[in-house]
């Protein structure tokens, strides 16, 4: 399956039998010594030293160092910034971290120093962004992050339990959304800095139609490139891919989470008066 997250489309390693070229399945293995095959579960495997592999430890610990940066450069962009500051540090850390996401998703090794300096735009991001929120209607940014975990833990409920993929036909029909939707909300930026938005980026009880639309397609592609990020984790741990990629999991996790907590934040907006 091809992942919806470009974060994660660019390494081979997160896809299905990723290890072995194309119609080969490793079923036996011949032992000259026996005479005949063996099956995997009798072959041991020769442990490489210094080859560490990818483990969903790993990306569960790096995600979290990343959403930590997020949280603190975020808090303290909320408790710090100036009122008169809110509207262009948003606009420039918002910029700066889709430059940055473009930038990191786009090298074949991630550097673990730009994950770090994007954990830090984007908080300033964040915490702007959701500071204006926050001086509207108080108490609105811990419900946006109750509802973004609840979020996060019933998609992952669907995956585990239920099932849910999001592959074949579905798979590229979001994958595609995905792009269409970046591109819209782009559009819709430069139109309002020009005084001519599309309104999709309007909050409160004021609202209109689109807002609505525009958002609850946010949550529901997030929400989909989430399924898609469990397993194409799952793929690079059977694959075993190496440990540095970790880091490209959890940038990919982290991504997708916050996109959700933005979107989530509007609609609770939708609200409140």
């Amino acid at each position: 399956m091809a992942t919806t997250n470009p974060v994660l489309a660019r390494s081979e390693t997160f896809r299905p039998n990723a290890g072995y070229p194309q119609g080969f399945q490793p079923d036996a293995y011949y032992n000259p010594q026996s005479g005949g095959y063996e099956t995997p579960q009798s072959f041991q495997a020769i442990p490489q030293p210094g080859a560490g592999r990818m483990t969903i430890d790993d990306v569960i610990l790096k995600t979290s160092m990343l959403l930590l940066g997020v949280i603190a450069a975020g808090g303290l962009t909320m408790f710090l910034l100036p009122i008169w500051l809110i509207a262009p540090v948003a606009l420039i850390s918002g910029l700066v971290s889709f430059l940055t996401v473009m930038f990191v998703s786009t090298r074949r090794v991630l550097p673990v120093a730009g994950l770090f300096v994007y954990a830090l735009v984007e908080g300033a991001f964040i915490g702007a962004f959701s500071l204006i929120f926050e001086l509207r209607y108080p108490g609105i940014v811990i419900s946006a992050v109750v509802a973004t975990g609840i979020t996060a833990m019933v998609v992952m409920a669907c995956y585990k339990f239920l099932g849910v993929r999001v592959n074949g036909r579905i798979g590229k029909i979001v994958a595609v959304s995905i792009i269409a939707y970046a591109v819209v909300a782009l559009l819709n930026l430069v139109l309002t800095l020009f005084g001519h938005g599309l309104g999709l980026g309007a909050i409160g009880a004021d609202a209109g139609p689109m807002a609505w639309l525009f958002s609850g397609v946010g949550v529901v592609l997030a929400a989909a490139s989430l399924i898609s990020d469990f397993e194409v984790v799952e793929n690079g741990v059977r694959n075993q891919a190496p440990e540095s990629e970790s880091w490209r999991a959890a940038f990919g996790l982290t991504v997708t989470m916050l996109w959700m907590y933005t979107n989530l934040l509007r609609i609770l907006s939708y609200f409140r008066r």
